[in-house]
């Protein structure tokens, strides 16, 4: 059976429980293995941790002096990958299932792309400032099987993503997309646009490491800017809910006067993110409010 490269960009993380937990099921994959990992500008005490990890079989550690970004890091991997099937996965990530790459091999006959999705912790963190990104992970990332069957294209995450490598450097990650978000989303409708299969199991990965409330806002603000930026360019993510709402907005020229009265009300909305309560509303009424001072209804 063709190879297999795991690829793992880090930033600022100990990953050494993650590839433990996956070189005890490497041999699951009927073919050659190796684990690539990629440091992404990390503090110095991360990659000390990590250096460790060098002198364990099958791994490949290397570090890059200063941090490009996830696009960029990822499509380094991917060029520097020795084999023809690559699972992407994130520093985050956690194996809980003990046939995780041997559902892997299974299933890549059924597709060129197999998404094996997310999963968040079932209880809450103590910690009220990781509530948020918690709740936004539980509802919008870790999406039942039949509704990512559904919707194959939309929503893509490359976490927890295992494709071919021919594919992905026929359609490499945008390293335009500065920051976070939505290299994914492109991904998704370029694959769409080819016709590619996708297949979805249920493989789910643990996403094990949770933002604060005050970095994922940052990062979501930062993610809608690069959705706004794929609408310029490509016209990509035109069929998500956000986009859809700003253009009924448009077209009914109520735009302006909503972005106003969202404006008055940010300080609520944020202060609500930021609480032991947050609110997805609250969040999804500033992702629009982001969008439409991009201009991304038009």
């Amino acid at each position: 059976m063709a190879g297999l490269s795991i690829l793992i960009p880090i930033f600022n993380r100990d990953v050494s429980e993650l590839v433990h937990a996956l070189l005890a099921q490497l041999p699951d994959w009927p073919g050659p293995t190796e684990i690539r990992l990629l440091d992404d500008g990390s503090d110095e005490k991360y990659r000390v941790a990590n250096r460790l990890l060098a002198t364990l079989p099958r791994v490949v550690y290397q570090e890059l002096a200063a941090n490009v970004g996830r696009a960029t890091v990822r499509n380094q991997l991917v060029a520097k990958a020795k084999y023809e099937w690559v699972l992407l996965l994130d520093n985050t990530g956690q194996v809980t299932a003990s046939h995780y790459l041997a559902r892997y091999a299974a299933a890549s006959s059924q597709a060129p792309v197999v998404a094996g999705g997310v999963r968040y912790a079932d209880q809450a963190p103590a910690e009220p400032g990781l509530r948020l990104r918690w709740l936004y992970g539980r509802q919008r990332e870790a999406r039942p099987l039949a509704q990512r069957k559904a919707a194959a294209y939309d929503q893509l995450l490359i976490n927890n993503l295992l494709i071919q490598k021919a594919l992905l450097q026929q359609f490499p990650l945008d390293e335009r997309l500065r920051g976070y978000g939505h290299e994914d989303t492109k991904l998704g409708w370029q694959l769409a646009a080819a016709g590619v299969p996708i297949h979805h199991l249920d493989n789910p990965i643990m996403h094990a490491g949770l933002e604060t409330a005050t970095a994922f806002l940052e990062k979501s603000e930062q993610a809608v800017r690069n959705l706004a930026q794929l609408l310029r360019q490509d016209n990509l993510g035109a069929s998500s809910r956000l986009v859809q709402a700003a253009r009924r907005l448009q077209r009914a020229r109520l735009a302006a006067a909503l972005q106003a009265a969202l404006t008055l009300g940010e300080p609520l909305l944020r202060r609500n993110l930021l609480s032991t309560r947050p609110s997805l509303k609250a969040l999804d009424a500033l992702k629009l409010l982001w969008l439409l001072r991009e201009g991304g209804g038009r």
